[in-house]
């Protein structure tokens, strides 16, 4: 693990780099931080004299935090099993939006790249425990199969096949779509949902497009899939008058556009998009409060004292969000 052994003298250091691996097995900011928590535990609990003889603290946080995680998400398999509705990995704020660098919030640690895109962490649940994390630590984080052995208690080569295998389940890349062009087409939506014009919105979304909405039992939201350009743009105009007084921002969630409702000062809701070809092919809805807290962090950032101008790109209506 060159990468972290490289000035790992202090292991405290190398907490921003471990909630980065954790939340990519995870999908997770609360359970990726009590994962880091936890290794960092096991690490001063340990006997002076055999801390001081580890010669990589970097490299055995990490495959310690690997193995916390790999417990984790064989328990979690079971605990989404009974979870109200779809799971939905947790969505991220980009700090630098809200006008802060890296603080004490998971959130504000992680590095936005496209392996934490949503399309992304989606397929990565598709994955067994052992599959995600001898690929997400391979593919992602170029660590060696030796090194990954470690974590998995399995022999370099039989990690490389789990890797391989878990390859096999993410779909074949297409053509990457311009930021600008993502950021046009979320704005469309944007635009069409305002104005409650279903039929612009059946324009702007793939016919085959699929919304997906996490409220976990707490937050209205759609308990299943809706499937379909045509079905979701009434469902989403249908849902905008159960929510008057919301404030739609464009925001972006997990390193691309996204879309953030907020009312009452509160958020309430985060929706991640992927988008092909000038449309939008998913939509995934975000509604559990207990995944929103970082959101109401960064916006209590933003929004200043009570009262403060929040800006021009704040403005109202747009909908909750997929609330069922």
């Amino acid at each position: 693990m060159e990468a972290l052994e490289k000035g790992a003298g202090r292991p405290p250091g190398e907490r921003g780099q471990l909630i980065n691996v954790a939340y990519r097995l995870l999908g997770s900011l609360a359970e990726a931080e009590d994962a880091v928590q936890e290794a960092y535990t096991r690490w001063y609990a340990l006997p002076c004299g055999k801390r001081d003889g580890i010669v990589s603290p970097g490299a055995w946080l990490t495959t310690v935090t690997g193995r916390i995680c790999l417990d984790v998400l064989g328990s979690a398999r079971v605990r989404r099993e009974r979870y109200v509705g779809a799971w939905l990995p947790d969505p991220l704020p980009d700090p630098a939006e809200h006008g802060h660098g890296p603080g004490a919030d998971p959130a504000d640690r992680m590095v936005l790249d496209e392996s934490v895109t949503m399309a992304f962490l989606v397929v990565l649940e598709a994955m067994t425990p052992a599959e995600r994390v001898s690929f997400v630590l391979h593919d992602v984080f170029c660590y060696p199969f030796a090194e990954i052995a470690g974590v998995l208690g399995r022999t370099p080569a039989a990690c490389k096949q789990l890797a391989a295998s878990a390859r096999r389940r993410v779909p074949a890349a297409r053509p990457p779509e311009a930021a600008d062009a993502r950021t046009e087409t979320v704005r469309r939506v944007k635009e069409a949902w305002e104005n409650k014009d279903i039929a612009a919105l059946v324009d702007v979304l793939d016919p085959a497009a699929v919304m997906t909405a996490d409220g976990g039992g707490v937050a209205g939201a759609a308990l299943r899939p809706i499937e379909g350009g045509g079905r979701i743009a009434p469902y989403m105009v249908a849902v905008t008058d159960r929510a008057p007084g919301t404030e739609l921002v464009e925001r972006t969630v997990n390193g691309l556009p996204g879309l953030v409702a907020v009312r009452g000062g509160a958020v309430v809701t985060v929706a991640a998009f992927d988008v092909a070809e000038g449309r939008v092919a998913r939509i995934w809805v975000v509604r559990n409060p207990e995944k929103l807290r970082p959101w109401s962090t960064a916006y209590e950032r933003e929004a200043g004292p009570p009262g403060a101008d929040r800006g021009d790109d704040v403005r109202a209506g747009g909908a909750g969000f997929a609330a069922g």
